[in-house]
């Protein structure tokens, strides 16, 4: 185990990974599709210069089956990407199992729609990363990777730090996360599929980079004002532009151990600033509680 995060790693019976620990950088952007498509493209691009070719080599088809990412298809899914009203996407580095890195995407078509910002549907960018990228490069190095991908999306919020990288969708899957998550609460559980369809404005958490843009950012009296809200001596705020910011958590990404007594009082601190624009899920992970859903997304807060 890491002094910052303990090693996880859990096999189906066929051997592949189902679950490990990693990092993920995700982005969410309250705007239709056509307009961001670009920046997701920008962004996409600078994750594989930033972490090799060899990053992402296979994608999910149409069925839902994984093939293998050769230049035919690659031009064939930027074109989609770029054109298309909506889109999905789903690059992998390998065709079976958890891996060290992948791209999802899920951006919404235009919407003529009459609910508020606060909980409509988003568009989303969720990068992967593995912790053995993590301790070769460094820190520091990760972050300035979020911050090259954060540059050209115009967020509403986003995040990067440690989660639990899984297939969430399958049967039991949640259920092993439920029997770490609730003393590592540094490690996040993010599902795209929640996420995409409700987030609206809201902020999905509290993580080691926390992207805020707006409305958020002005309700809190932007940069300067946050600085004032918060007092942990190793917590940075730095402002991307005048609508953009990300805090900063200290120097490495870390999980906490509340068998140890590490709750992590910055993340605490952030939580509570942040609590009445934090999200919470109207559907339960698959295998816990609504009571368990709800700890789980208190768990800086009580």
């Amino acid at each position: 185990m890491s002094s910052h995060y303990p090693k996880i790693r859990v096999l189906a019976q066929n051997g592949e990974l189902l679950i490990r620990e990693g990092l993920d950088i995700c982005f969410y952007i309250n705007r239709p599709h056509q307009e961001i498509a670009q920046a997701v493209m920008h962004s996409l691009e600078t994750y594989i210069t930033l972490t090799g070719p060899q990053a992402l080599t296979w994608y999910v088809d149409m069925n839902g089956d994984m093939q293998a990412l050769d230049s035919k298809n690659w031009d064939r899914i930027q074109t989609e990407l770029l054109t298309g009203r909506g889109a999905y996407l789903c690059l992998r580095d390998g065709p079976g199992g958890i891996g060290e890195f992948q791209f999802e995407y899920r951006g919404k078509p235009p919407t003529k729609t009459s609910s508020a910002d606060w909980d409509r549907p988003v568009c989303v960018a969720s990068f992967w990363l593995s912790t053995e990228f993590l301790e070769k490069h460094g820190p520091a190095q990760v972050r300035e990777l979020a911050l090259a991908i954060a540059q050209p999306l115009p967020f509403n919020s986003g995040h990067a730090g440690l989660s639990f990288n899984a297939f969430l969708d399958l049967i039991g899957v949640s259920g092993e996360i439920r029997r770490w998550c609730f003393r590592y609460p540094g490690l996040d559980i993010t599902h795209l599929d929640c996420l995409s369809s409700e987030l609206g404005t809201r902020i999905k958490g509290v993580h080691w980079l926390t992207f805020l843009g707006q409305p958020v950012l002005d309700e809190l009296g932007g940069a300067t004002g946050l600085r004032g809200l918060l007092k942990s001596p190793s917590t940075e705020v730095q402002p991307l532009d005048s609508a953009r910011v990300v805090i900063t958590l200290g120097q490495s990404p870390e999980a906490g151990d509340i068998d140890q007594g590490n709750t992590l009082p910055q993340y605490r601190e952030l939580a509570r600033m942040l609590e009445p624009w934090l999200y919470q899920h109207r559907l339960c992970f698959s295998d816990f509680t609504e009571a368990e859903t709800r700890r789980w997304e208190r768990r800086f807060l009580d």
